[in-house]
């Protein structure tokens, strides 16, 4: 099997600490390790470098190179432009067309984190096992759900199909993306909801005929050449919306999964308990709680009194500040400051 670590995005959620030209993937922030140096040992050692590829822009594939120096160069899939999910994943089954390869591939994300990486890779094995047993299917990987937490998306499981190697497996009944507070506490409560990391187990042949019946103006962007004229939409809305429910099965799992995508998510990362504080740099924290202060200035002190559910980013050319129920909005703030022509400072 094929596993493609995709690593295009630009971080804009975790503005300052993140920019357009080190993204989150890319920063050391986890015991001196980046995430896409994490993601990529997690596979390693069960499906080898051969089999490994990254999916990016031009701009990383120096920084690519210079983090996983065991990838072979030709392992790293360089996108035209930046056009989203749903083209960036056809121009990846297009790749593997072109080389004559149709059979099993796992599609991964380059800035997650987890606990339990055995988990992980026994669900990639069942996967891979399933595709092998039925290739025209995607098999979905869903992680338990900690709490409802309703900046994720989250799949429904349906009723046992059947085990693989001791290995359930379920139907799916469907997405849901980002639900409304009350409604997400109503999905975490009957169970039959678990949060979606985005990983997914295929065929490049199924995945292929899967574009062209459902997303053609993309695949025949994409064939002819023209990448950059590929419409910017997501991989949900582009094919899995448009799917037969009865073509997907889902495995769940238990990884102690976690997507650091906006500042207060690191925080939760980074942080044992929930009110701890997570401080970096040259910082005083005093009667604060649930916060994440960074300051990457040594000649400055940041001082926090009587905060709580902030974040606190000072950088030497940014200071973002932001109660933790608004972080989200952070990339809006990026396009903003686009828009009146501050990129100097992304």
């Amino acid at each position: 099997m094929k596993i493609v670590i995709f690593a295009g995005g630009a971080g804009t959620r975790l503005w300052p600490l993140s920019r357009e030209n080190s993204p989150k993937q890319f920063d050391k922030f986890f015991n001196g390790q980046s995430t896409i140096q994490l993601a990529y040992e997690r596979v390693v050692p069960v499906f080898g470098a051969q089999d490994i590829y990254v999916q990016t822009t031009a701009q990383y594939a120096e920084e690519i190179q210079s983090q996983l120096p065991e990838l072979p160069v030709e392992n790293i899939f360089l996108e035209p432009a930046r056009r989203d999910v749903g083209p960036a994943v056809g121009y990846t089954i297009n790749k593997f067309d072109k080389m004559g390869y149709s059979e099993p591939i796992a599609i991964i994300w380059a800035d997650h984190l987890m606990d339990r990486v055995d988990e992980f890779r026994e669900a990639l094995q069942t996967g891979e096992k399933l595709i092998n047993a039925d290739p025209q299917r995607f098999i979905f990987i869903a992680e338990k759900p900690r709490f409802a937490n309703n900046n994720l998306g989250w799949m429904k499981l349906g009723d046992k199909k059947g085990e693989i190697d001791g290995q359930d497996y379920y139907g799916f009944e469907g997405w849901k993306y980002k639900p409304e507070k009350a409604l997400c506490d109503e999905m975490y409560a009957c169970g039959q909801y678990f949060w979606n990391p985005g990983y997914f187990i295929t065929s490049v042949a199924f995945l292929k005929e899967c574009y062209q019946k459902l997303a053609p103006e993309i695949y025949t962007k994409i064939t002819s050449g023209n990448y950059e004229g590929a419409p910017k939409i997501s991989f949900d809305n582009a094919i899995i919306e448009k799917v037969d429910l009865s073509s997907a099965v889902i495995l769940k799992t238990d990884m102690g999964w976690n997507d650091p995508g906006t500042l207060y998510a690191l925080k939760e990362a980074l942080a044992e308990n929930i009110e701890d504080n997570v401080a970096k740099g040259n910082v005083i924290d005093f009667e604060t709680k649930d916060s994440l202060i960074y300051n990457l200035e040594d000649e400055k002190i940041v001082a926090a009194v009587g905060l709580e559910g902030m974040v606190v980013v000072n950088t030497k050319d940014a200071l973002v500040v932001v109660p933790k129920d608004k972080v989200v909005r952070v990339s809006d703030l990026v396009k903003e400051m686009k828009k009146r022509g501050l990129e100097k400072y992304l």
